[in-house]
């Protein structure tokens, strides 16, 4: 059975980074089940669930630092396990867009950890508004609402909690 690894890497941004990191996985017979991989300020930051056999992995772990040293990047590997199935969960999705200010992010984790719905994933972004520049902040999140947390009372707060914090704001379930 195939085991799971998470690899995370961070570094200046430049060209081949990508196919170096996937050339590293594909050469020790890696599989790359999952990734992130973006651009934040001038670093480039990349997230990847690679599978293999234990020998795999190990050879990953081992190539690691010469890997941190031939691309200038800090690699991190761990080991992992599969995600077990969340039991009578449904998955949404939130998406909010303000004008851009401290705080947005850890006040609606706040609200879903506070009634124990775990985010899946989370991506922000910041933008200038068309015509007027304004700067504008963007958050979508995937997660999953307990089977027995009533869904309208809870979208019902969350509406609530944005309006009073002049954040517009959706939250409906997740189409795949």
């Amino acid at each position: 059975m195939d085991q799971l690894i998470v690899i995370s890497a961070l570094g200046s941004d430049r060209p081949g980074i990508v196919k170096a990191l996937t050339g590293a996985v594909l050469e020790r017979q890696g599989n790359i089940l999952d990734s992130r991989m973006t651009v934040l300020g001038g670093e480039f930051a990349v997230l990847m669930l690679v599978s293999g056999s234990d020998d795999t992995l190990s050879q990953l772990e081992a190539a690691a630092p010469s890997l941190e040293q031939s691309l200038a990047l800090t690699i991190t590997l761990r080991r992992t396990r599969r995600a077990g199935e969340q039991a009578s969960a449904l998955p949404y999705q939130v998406e909010v867009v303000a004008m851009d200010h401290p705080g947005i992010v850890h006040e609606i984790a706040q609200f879903f950890s506070s009634r124990g719905i775990n985010i899946n994933d989370l991506t922000t972004g910041t933008y200038a508004a068309p015509h007027t520049g304004t700067p504008m902040f963007s958050l979508h999140i995937t997660l999953n609402v307990p089977a027995e947390e009533s869904v309208s009372r809870l979208r019902d707060e969350f509406l609530d909690l944005c309006e009073q914090r002049n954040l517009d704001a959706t939250m409906h379930p997740r189409r795949h």
